[in-house]
């Protein structure tokens, strides 16, 4: 099987600290969240590559309990997303397969959803849609029709 990257401009990456990632394709707005087993993966694809190169690259990040069946596993999720393309014969790996490397590493595991999707789940979720948003609803202080002289307790801000 032969594996490399969808070329798409679009893409923005975002590694995070646990090796994880966060792929943003404002393309499409689609953003795809990849566990540190699919974002290994993801990186073994950067150049044209096999699914033993792959398998290689993966064994190299978590050691020699990966299997050609679990990269093969990332791979394939990857392709549904769109992320890479393949080309030549594939034996599927079976889930029974793949989870037989459970107890070694994580299940490569790659989730997508729309940017319109992430902002009504982060609204539903009593998330503000815009940084700082939260502080336009402060009240003016001192009130413009009161003399009082105490400070506004202000959200976020320490008792004195």
């Amino acid at each position: 099987m032969q594996i490399e990257r969808t070329p798409l401009n679009t893409l923005v990456e975002n590694p995070l600290p646990d090796g994880s990632r966060v792929i943003v394709d404002s393309g499409n707005e689609t953003v795809f969240a990849l566990n540190a087993t699919a974002a290994a993966a993801w990186d073994a694809c950067s150049d044209p590559t096999t699914l033993s190169g792959v398998t290689e690259r993966l064994r190299s990040s978590f050691g020699p309990a990966i299997t050609e069946e679990l990269a093969e596993n990332a791979v394939l999720q990857l392709q549904e997303q769109n992320l890479v393309t393949t080309s030549g014969a594939s034996s599927g790996p079976t889930r029974r397969k793949v989870l037989a490397t459970l107890s070694a590493v994580a299940i490569p595991l790659v989730i997508s959803m729309t940017m319109a999707d992430q902002r009504a789940h982060a609204c539903q979720a009593k998330s503000t849609d815009v940084p700082g948003e939260q502080f336009k609803k402060l009240p003016d202080w001192p009130p413009k029709d009161s003399h009082h002289h105490d400070p506004p307790v202000w959200p976020l801000r320490p008792k004195w």
